[in-house]
């Protein structure tokens, strides 16, 4: 990937920080998008310039602003002169149990895990065809198995899976679009789950373990660098959780 530019949305903190920095390994030039992990994402871009001027820079935006969606990738583009590849990484986690659900939920979680990376790759598609690009997805492997007191966040990945097949095939043949769907790699930061359900989670996972958000990053490389027949995909990445969910 040496000498081609990656946004990646989400990038400051957690699986997004290890796709950045997976990418940057690889060669690639990475924009760091970021909401308030400000601190953070620019820690990361002086690591990342630190070790290769001039290969990372921050860049700050609201994804639910659709406006700041196409000043996101332009200014991706104007720093770096191209745009090879987009990875919608940026996503809103929480529940939302039935009877409770607000606008606000809405909003928040389709805006986030659907709505975003719509506009963004509509956005990004014209420089994507132009250096014959792709978009990776994040999706979960919830989308497909809903997880109990999650259903926005389920019907948004569900969305997410739904529009990977979709992009790829109107960004066909110039722009792949696959998508990663996790398992159990980070547990929330707010402590959404309890041990004894992390527990059960991960022994019900083939592996019997939770993965590392390497797992995750290792595979959205493969999918860019080294997948040029891929295209309408989806991995799942969860120690064999769904192959009997």
């Amino acid at each position: 990937m040496i000498g081609k530019t990656v946004l990646v949305t989400g990038a400051a903190k957690r699986v997004g920080s290890a796709i950045a920095g997976e990418l940057h390994r690889a060669g690639a030039n990475v924009a760091i998008h970021y909401r308030t992990a400000q601190a953070a994402a620019e820690a990361l871009a002086d690591e990342f310039n630190a070790q290769r001027p001039d290969s990372a820079i921050c860049l700050h935006a609201d994804l639910l602003d659709l406006d700041a969606l196409s000043a996101l990738v332009e200014n991706t583009v104007a720093h770096f002169g191209r745009l090879d590849a987009l990875v919608n990484n940026a996503s809103s986690f929480f529940a939302t149990p039935l009877g409770k659900i607000s606008a606000a939920d809405w909003d928040d979680l389709l805006g986030s895990n659907l709505k975003a990376p719509l506009f963004l790759t509509q956005a990004a598609a014209p420089h994507l065809r132009a250096t014959r690009g792709a978009v990776v997805n994040i999706t979960d492997i919830h989308a497909e198995r809903p997880l109990a007191g999650y259903p926005l966040y389920c019907a948004a990945k569900a969305g997410l899976l739904g529009l990977t097949r979709a992009l790829a095939i109107e960004l066909a043949p110039q722009v792949r679009v696959n998508a990663v769907a996790p398992g159990a790699i980070l547990w929330p930061d707010d402590g959404a789950f309890a041990p004894p359900t992390r527990e059960a989670i991960v022994a019900h996972t083939l592996l019997k373990r939770t993965g590392d958000p390497q797992d995750i990053a290792r595979v959205v490389r493969f999918l860019l660098d080294d997948a040029a027949y891929v295209t309408g995909q989806v991995i799942n990445v969860d120690g064999g959780r769904s192959a009997h969910l």
